[in-house]
């Protein structure tokens, strides 16, 4: 008699639509903590990238974000309405560069510390032992799926 050999599991169902509802419900936890700063967690992450970036020209934080330049300018409106980015001229006529205003780092540092708290909420809820676990797989196919993002393609 043949030893019985249990077949190997298959992936079920869509993995583009798994993690699009995993992202859905994850952004929706930190879009909460963002919300008591009056910020979405898109407009932080900008205003990270710049204090961190910044001054810096449009073309270089739109590849830093990788965004193109019409969904930058876009997302900057805002913040550039709300007094927390400034869009000034550069080292020449044409040129611009993006910076953090003194009322955009306290924005900043406020919603950082609630950032903070929407990262140890997830770590709770998911386990640190998870998340890490699900950092690593993150990176190691975002490493495998590099040569694609290279092709251009998936690009959004």
């Amino acid at each position: 008699m043949a030893a019985s050999t249990t077949p190997k599991s298959l992936p079920q169902g869509c993995t583009n639509l798994k993690l699009r509802q995993f992202m859905r419900r994850v952004a929706q936890f930190y879009d909460a903590e963002m919300a008591q700063v009056g910020l979405k967690t898109t407009q932080y992450s900008l205003l990270s990238y710049v204090d961190k970036l910044g001054p810096v020209r449009p073309g270089e934080l739109a590849e830093g974000l990788k965004m193109d330049a019409s969904t930058l300018t876009r997302n900057l409106r805002p913040l550039v309405d709300a007094g927390w980015v400034v869009v000034a001229a550069g080292e020449d006529a044409r040129s611009r560069l993006v910076s953090l205003t003194p009322a955009g780092r306290e924005k900043r540092a406020e919603a950082k510390r609630r950032w903070k708290v929407a990262q140890l909420g997830i770590n709770r809820l998911l386990g640190e032992d998870q998340v890490v676990a699900l950092h690593a797989l993150i990176d190691a196919s975002m490493d495998k799926l590099a040569p694609v993002a290279a092709r251009g393609e998936g690009d959004e």
